[in-house]
């Protein structure tokens, strides 16, 4: 049952990304496992994986239609009732603005949209096209973006490559964005200068990556896991076929969560 309206839902989106204590979003990808994460009580809200959606559906990361992520995103926010989903929605497609508009339409109330390393410029014009879209709805949208500074550098030097996600961090949150996503399995040190430089920035929790409360230490603003939790998941199935395949039976621990 919802009971917020979609600026509600909105506004809680954005207060709960600029609280001291770091924001831990467990990524779903259908409406059964958003339903799994809806009923532990720290669930506070849910952040969509498009790898995992796109992966339900046959397509490579970053493929998928608009039309069918929209379909599933708006199944899932359905689902959550008051709880704000923040979307993620690849690189926003060829009209940010645009997307954003459909989004907002579906319930959805933040997105992670990523800037793939486009020219600095036309990254942040994108950026201030979704913001404008969001504000001309009356949505209080909290908009996580995305550079891929530090995850498609390449052979670049660490250090250009922290420079240029700060340089686009920042311009970001100029341009309106809540909060900077900045993915790859950043260190205690890379992490507190992207903080100093950026101000509220967003991480992915990888293996061999930091824990939340360490991160939350340094001042990071939000922590999700992106199609890790969907593999974490397929492990366990395919684990546990090959164990029938062994004469093996359903371990009696098995929660009715379906």
């Amino acid at each position: 049952m919802t009971t917020l309206s979609l600026e509600g839902r909105a506004r809680r989106l954005r207060d709960l990304h600029a609280a001291p204590e770091i924001l831990r979003v467990i990524n779903v990808w259908d409406v059964i496992s958003a339903k799994a994460v809806l009923a532990l009580p720290e669930t506070r809200a849910i952040a969509t994986a498009g790898h995992s959606i796109a992966a339900s559906f046959g397509y490579d990361d970053g493929t998928i239609p608009l039309e069918t992520t929209l379909d599933m995103v708006g199944r899932i926010v359905e689902a959550a009732g008051d709880v704000p989903v923040s979307a993620d929605l690849d690189d926003g497609y060829e009209d940010t603005g645009d997307t954003i508009r459909r989004a907002i339409g579906v319930g959805i109330v933040g997105a992670n949209m990523e800037d793939r390393l486009r020219p600095f410029d036309e990254a942040v014009a994108r950026v201030a096209a979704a913001v404008a879209a969001a504000e001309s709805e009356g949505v209080p949208f909290a908009l996580n973006a995305r550079t891929d500074a530090i995850a498609r550098a390449g052979d670049r030097p660490l250090e250009e490559s922290i420079a240029d996600a700060i340089a686009r961090g920042r311009a970001f949150l100029d341009a309106g964005a809540d909060v900077v996503f900045v993915p790859g399995a950043l260190d205690a040190d890379t992490t507190a200068r992207l903080v100093e430089g950026i101000g509220r920035v967003s991480v992915i929790g990888l293996p061999g990556a930091l824990r939340a409360a360490e991160y939350e230490k340094l001042g990071v603003a939000r922590i999700s896991y992106g199609p890790l939790t969907q593999r974490v998941a397929l492990t366990a199935y395919q684990d546990l076929a090959a164990d029938l395949y062994r004469d093996g039976v359903i371990p009696d621990s098995t929660r009715a969560l379906n």
